[in-house]
């Protein structure tokens, strides 16, 4: 597919890995509908005066239906289309061990904003997405895959709703795809982003490097569009 499409919304675009999506898309030409947040970041207010015209900041809580019309009815307002659709908003729970006593209170923010978000976007902006790419981007994790997984400890509730979304992106691709829908799946790798709190000087990944890899990844047609999996920022692919 040529790309012709320039229009993007990104999920989570405050900053981190969102904030990462946004720049990149912005330097490869793309109009951005930034689904922020929170009021104010530093450097999502810098990212704004560095593309005035292309960035447009669009308020969203993706665990609220009533957030979500309200961010479909102000991308709508300014713009026919939109092409690609990128599902990063997230968020970790810090739930405990189950050995000493879990905190599932929290478990269903973690679906609210990881699993069923994703789903809320997606089943809202359709009709800004009958032309162009028709592409549905999702960042999954490693957390999420039942086979690989080696974890004994939490975060329990961040891990399961990422298997859960991987599930509700197997499902929408079936119902999808035959209507010419494309998909990416996306570990970003181990970020040292904000998810936590503070920043996560631990982590191993600079979320601009993965954000650059994952729009490589959400740009490019795969010689097999009918295979869904999930790749991470080196390109190797993940089991469910």
């Amino acid at each position: 597919m040529k790309l012709t499409a320039r229009r993007a919304f990104v999920t989570g675009a405050d900053r981190g890995l969102g904030l990462g999506f946004a720049r990149s898309l912005l330097k490869r030409g793309f109009t951005v509908y930034a689904g922020t947040y929170m009021d104010h970041w530093h450097e999502f207010e810098l990212l704004k005066e560095e593309f005035p015209s292309g960035l447009v900041p669009v308020s969203l809580d993706v665990s609220s239906m009533d957030s979500v019309r309200a961010a479909f009815q102000t991308t709508a307002d300014h713009t026919d289309s939109i092409d690609l659709l990128i599902n990063n908003a997230g968020i970790l729970t810090d739930d405990g061990d189950i050995r000493q006593g879990l905190d599932l209170s929290k478990a269903a923010a973690a679906f609210g904003v990881n699993s069923l978000g994703p789903m809320r976007m997606v089943q809202t902006f359709l009709p800004l997405m009958q032309s162009g790419m028709k592409r549905l981007c999702f960042v999954s994790s490693e957390a999420g895959s039942i086979s690989v997984c080696m974890r004994d400890r939490g975060p329990f509730t961040y891990c399961m709703s990422k298997t859960a979304l991987n599930m509700a992106v197997r499902m929408t691709a079936d119902a999808l795809m035959p209507r010419g829908f494309t998909f990416r799946l996306y570990h970003p790798g181990w970020l040292k982003t904000w998810m936590e709190g503070e920043k996560n000087l631990r982590a191993t990944v600079e979320a601009e490097d993965s954000a650059e890899a994952g729009i490589d990844y959400f740009l490019k047609d795969l010689d097999v569009e009918a295979r869904l999996e999930v790749v991470d920022n080196q390109g190797v692919v993940w089991p469910f």
